[in-house]
């Protein structure tokens, strides 16, 4: 639905009606915030500040927050991906865990015999595992009718352990504390662009994905078939699509971003694999992919707001002491309140 004025000639648009929506959820949000701080934060004022203005305040905080952001991108244009092609992923966490783990062991046991070409063969294995575990889910939902809500969410509950005690143990540093494999050397890592943060080149190219992506589902017949096989099932079969024929490619590429969302972790986050390094990233990509209603473009200002959200509770946790509960219930309650959809309420009638 659309908001329009009434003029002489016939209806005018004022606001289009998702945009209408996003600002009215976006404005609940902000109200949510100013007054959950207020009654709750032991210095509002302040709190209220560090939450808004602490991850732009500097350099450090700014390049962090971008990076995260650049994460949130890759991992959740995998999810918009799978959900396109009529598909849910909940194995998100497991393809980055998987992906970062393999790209780590090429980076410390493969730089003796490739050099340079460690970080390229790296990002291709992240790649390749997060595809094939995608994939195996996808023919598990066409070959065997094995839902992918189940077999995804499973098959990462039953990897998770595995990656656990690999880092912990057989692969762990043993020279340092850390429940962590070895650090990767500087020279295999991915390009700093605001240092000492640890944005990295990783988040161009988070970009330039999101861009393809939207070009992909957009503006080419590949991707209006792919589109039109996850929408509407039986239009497509009537046009001579088959609906069925979207599902493997469809979580084979959000599982394929999964791994690179791993590596891109790994190698420029976080300098090296530990343990749990994903921190719920997979969880959060499929919340950025909703509130972007699964458009490749608005997963930009989608994950901005996610990235700012998070980075902002930390800021003002960090800041004036906020209490962890009220900081997690934040969260939680404004991702409510930006993925419900708003619709203008009212047309006025020509008069």
């Amino acid at each position: 639905m659309r908001r329009y004025e009434g003029t002489q000639t016939g209806y005018r648009q004022l606001i289009p009606g998702p945009v209408f929506g996003a600002l009215i959820a976006l404005g609940g949000a902000l109200l949510l915030i100013l007054l959950i701080m207020g009654f709750n934060a032991p210095a509002p004022t302040k709190t209220i500040r560090a939450f808004f203005l602490g991850p732009w305040s500097s350099p450090w905080f700014l390049g962090n927050t971008l990076d995260h952001i650049g994460l949130l991108l890759t991992a959740s244009l995998g999810m918009t991906i799978a959900f396109r092609g009529g598909c849910f992923n909940l194995g998100g966490e497991g393809q980055i865990y998987l992906g970062g783990l393999a790209a780590s062991v090429v980076l410390l046991k493969g730089e003796r015999f490739l050099g340079g070409g460690a970080l390229g063969l790296a990002g291709l294995m992240a790649l390749g595992i997060g595809g094939a575990l995608g994939a195996l889910t996808g023919f598990l939902k066409k070959g065997f009718g094995a839902h992918e809500l189940i077999s995804s969410f499973l098959l990462t509950q039953a990897l998770t352990p595995v990656a656990d005690y690999l880092i912990a143990g057989p692969l762990r540093d043993p020279q340092g504390n850390l429940l962590a494999m070895a650090p990767i050397a500087e020279h295999q890592l991915l390009l700093r662009l605001l240092p000492p943060s640890s944005l990295s080149i990783s988040f161009i190219f988070a970009v330039f994905l999101i861009m393809a992506g939207h070009l992909f589902i957009n503006r080419t017949i590949w991707g209006y078939r792919f589109n039109i096989a996850g929408a509407a099932p039986a239009f497509a079969r009537y046009g001579g699509i088959e609906p069925e024929g979207s599902w493997v490619p469809a979580m084979s590429v959000a599982g394929a971003l999964g791994g690179l969302t791993g590596f891109f972790a790994v190698a420029g986050t976080y300098g090296r694999c530990h343990l749990g390094f994903p921190g719920g990233l997979g969880w959060s990509s499929i919340a950025v992919a909703l509130i972007a209603r699964n458009r490749p473009l608005a997963l930009i200002p989608a994950a901005l707001v996610y990235g700012a959200l998070k980075a902002g509770s930390d800021a003002a946790l960090l800041a004036t002491g906020l209490n962890f509960e009220t900081a997690a219930f934040i969260q939680a309650a404004v991702l409510l309140l930006t993925t419900v959809h708003v619709t203008p309420p009212l047309v006025r009638r020509r008069t």
